[in-house]
């Protein structure tokens, strides 16, 4: 297991860190023990420590020291800090896997060396062991390193490896996605109370659909648009509800989403100010 004896460091204990870490102790990827966690916020390390079961460091430094394989887990705006903070202490037995929303290789490589450096965009579906990621390599990681990565976001959901420039298109559509569906699900549970369902019911009917929908594409290997065909019957109730989405224009307006949130990722992959 590409795994096997590696101690590994989260430089932040935030919500993702923490659904990454249930995911390796719950597959038995790695032991608690061999995790380790820093975060200036005292009570969330406290509170990662008694729910996991995991080890608490003082601070990034500290972190270096205990531990080889280094995930990045925090936001953005403190990314320089962060590396400036330990590039001090960085090995030649060091590696880093860092899922910053649009922060590049180019950019941790060009304060860590010659680290290898794997990024991840990932979203939150983590949580639920139902994760979307995609990965690339830097320019000094191997394939040990990506088989590393594949192993511990694979513990969360389903992984892909793509070109990293590509990971800006990756943030545009499942980066961000799970809140275009919320949108969907919230407006078609809305409709079905508006047209008489009790909540409850509307919510549950809802969320049930739309994850079995998902599950038809995946396990059929079939085109969402031969499934959907499939679904309608000339003159009834779906073609006339398809009609009605088309002349809405919710493939345009979902389209254009995704492009909005690209281009916003290519914005930020720039680096911080």
């Amino acid at each position: 297991m590409p795994l096997d004896g590696q101690l590994i460091g989260f430089l932040g204990g935030g919500v993702m860190a923490e659904s990454l870490i249930g995911g390796l102790i719950k597959n038995g990827i790695v032991k608690p023990e061999k995790i380790f966690v820093s975060d200036p916020d005292e009570e969330r390390l406290q509170l990662l420590k008694e729910k996991t079961g995991i080890k608490t460091v003082a601070d990034n430094l500290q972190l270096t020291q205990s531990a080889q394989l280094l995930i990045i887990a925090v936001k953005p705006q403190v990314i320089s800090e962060v590396l400036a903070d330990i590039k001090q202490n960085i090995k030649a037995e060091h590696s880093v896997i860092s899922f910053v929303a649009g922060i590049s290789t180019d950019y941790i490589e060009s304060y860590l060396g010659g680290t290898p450096v794997v990024r991840v965009m990932t979203n939150t579906a983590c949580l639920v062991s139902e994760g979307a990621s995609a990965l690339c390599g830097g320019k000094y990681a191997e394939s040990k390193h990506i088989d590393i990565a594949k192993t511990i976001f694979s513990s969360v959901g389903k992984v892909v490896t793509v070109k990293e420039e590509l990971l800006d298109a990756v943030t545009g559509l499942s980066g961000s996605g799970p809140a275009y569906m919320y949108v969907i699900l919230e407006a078609l549970i809305d409709a079905g109370v508006r047209v008489g369902l009790p909540r409850k019911v509307a919510t549950a009917l809802t969320t049930q659909t739309m994850l079995g929908a998902a599950k038809m594409v995946l396990e059929t290997g079939e085109h969402p648009g031969r499934l959907k065909d499939m679904v309608i019957t000339p003159g009834g109730t779906t073609s006339a509800g398809m009609y009605a989405l088309e002349d809405g224009g919710l493939r345009v307006t979902l389209m254009n989403a995704v492009m909005a949130a690209t281009e916003q990722s290519k914005q930020m992959s720039k680096g911080p100010k």
